[in-house]
């Protein structure tokens, strides 16, 4: 899409103005991911979780229709500012599970990415570019020749659609929860208390009380060291992630002469499929038992450092060619998203355990936040960092792929040092767990 905007002038720079793509989302999620958090503590999940949804509709459509890159940058930033999905889901999968199933709850919104990963490939890579590929049923003058990329995005918004009306059969969690109670003499109490000052007409008292309560709340979280440890870590793995992600398909996708695979995108879209129905397999045959016998937050460590020697070995694949390449690619790919599937749930239930119920929304926002802002810059700066070593394949002490790989693990390792003493407990956390 950047290369048809004609944006770049070589090759080489796509990379970088693709990343700033991927950065305008994750920086619109930075400054809403909180106010959404409160939003979701004080009216419920569901309306969050229904907003968010239908934000993905409308911008999504709108990214597909954008002809400039400011339209793409503005579209994108919209999105990821009022979609405020995240925190709020991480806390309702947590509510509406019991605490022994919390760890499948959790597994499963990772378990959505896997099937982000099984579909999205599959829909951009195929969808993209309609009037080109399948000229027998889209002309160049129809509204899907006119804007080659509307057709995955309004394909995407579809299944959104889907999604908000399957929201109408989606339980509130928030009122029906108070650190593992049901209803109760407290819950009465509260609506008895409301009734009284409701008669005596001090809504604006009570206002101040809500605004005063949210304000210590987060003040409490800040404070929680076992929390922010946690976010700290997440925040870390998840730059490693994206920049990842950022920079496999630009590399995937790059000639020969740069140290690339000269895939086509129809390629990493089915090396991505691939990998993504593996992790599904993953998070539901082999994941329960992990988690039985392991616990989901032991396995952290073992998969981080897993991860790390496998992108060592990803330089090496240019070596490769036709089918080998591909089963390689694919092997790889998969391996990745399990680790890295592992580490997040276990981030995120270490999120959510170190937290009282009323402070999850909260928190999920804070942690939201903060990973959006990593998240937005490890696409501009993998971009950045992609081009660079794009114009610098020989001439240094490693190649510049060796140096791209070699970069993005370095990310995982400080990850990895960040979930030992003295920063971080592991003790304490799987006491809480």
């Amino acid at each position: 899409m950047i290369r048809d905007m004609n944006i770049a002038k070589r090759e080489e720079d796509i990379g970088f103005y693709a990343g700033f793509v991927g950065a305008s989302y994750f920086s619109g999620r930075t400054f809403s991911s909180v106010p959404w958090g409160i939003f979701a503590d004080k009216y419920g999940r569901k309306p969050c979780i229904v907003i968010s949804i239908l934000s993905v509709i409308v911008f999504n459509t709108l990214f597909g229709l954008s002809t400039r890159y400011w339209m793409v940058i503005v579209t994108r930033g919209l999105l990821g500012t009022f979609c405020g999905i995240l925190g709020p889901i991480k806390a309702y999968a947590t509510e509406v599970c019991r605490k022994e199933h919390q760890a499948l709850g959790m597994s499963l919104v990772t378990s959505s990415r896997a099937i982000a990963f099984v579909v999205g490939p599959a829909i951009g890579g195929f969808l993209a570019q309609p009037a080109e590929k399948y000229p027998h049923i889209f002309s160049k003058e129809s509204i899907f020749g006119r804007f080659p990329y509307f057709l995955p995005n309004f394909t995407i918004s579809i299944l959104a659609m889907g999604s908000c009306i399957a929201c109408i059969w989606l339980p509130e969690t928030l009122h029906f929860h108070n650190d593992g109670k049901v209803g109760g003499a407290d819950e009465e109490e509260a609506q008895i208390s409301e009734e009284v000052e409701a008669q005596v007409g001090l809504s604006n008292i009570e206002d101040r009380k809500a605004k005063i309560s949210s304000d210590t709340s987060l003040k409490n979280l800040l404070k929680n060291w076992q929390f922010m440890s946690s976010v700290i870590i997440y925040c870390v793995f998840s730059l490693h992630d994206v920049a990842y992600l950022e920079s496999f398909s630009l590399w995937a996708v790059s000639k020969r002469k740069f140290k690339g695979l000269s895939l086509t995108t129809q390629d990493v879209g089915i090396v991505l499929a691939i990998s993504g129905i593996g992790l599904l397999v993953y998070q539901f045959v082999v994941y329960p038992f992990i988690a039985k016998y392991f616990g989901p937050i032991r396995p952290l460590r073992p998969a981080a450092i897993l991860s790390i020697l496998l992108l060592t070995t990803y330089p090496f694949m240019d070596n490769l060619k036709g089918s080998e390449l591909k089963v390689l690619i694919s092997i790889a790919s998969i391996l990745k998203n399990i680790f890295s599937a592992t580490i997040t749930t276990a981030c995120n239930i270490l999120q959510n355990t170190a937290v009282t119920q009323k402070q999850r929304g909260a928190a999920n926002g804070i942690s939201v936040t903060l990973m959006s802002f990593f998240k937005a810059v490890a696409p501009a700066g993998a971009g950045i960092l992609f081009s660079w070593t794009q114009k610098h394949v020989t001439g240094l002490f490693l190649p510049g792929d060796q140096i791209l790989f070699l970069v993005i693990s370095m990310v995982a390792v400080i990850g990895l040092i960040l979930t030992f003493k003295p920063f971080f407990s592991m003790s304490n956390a799987l006491s809480r767990s």
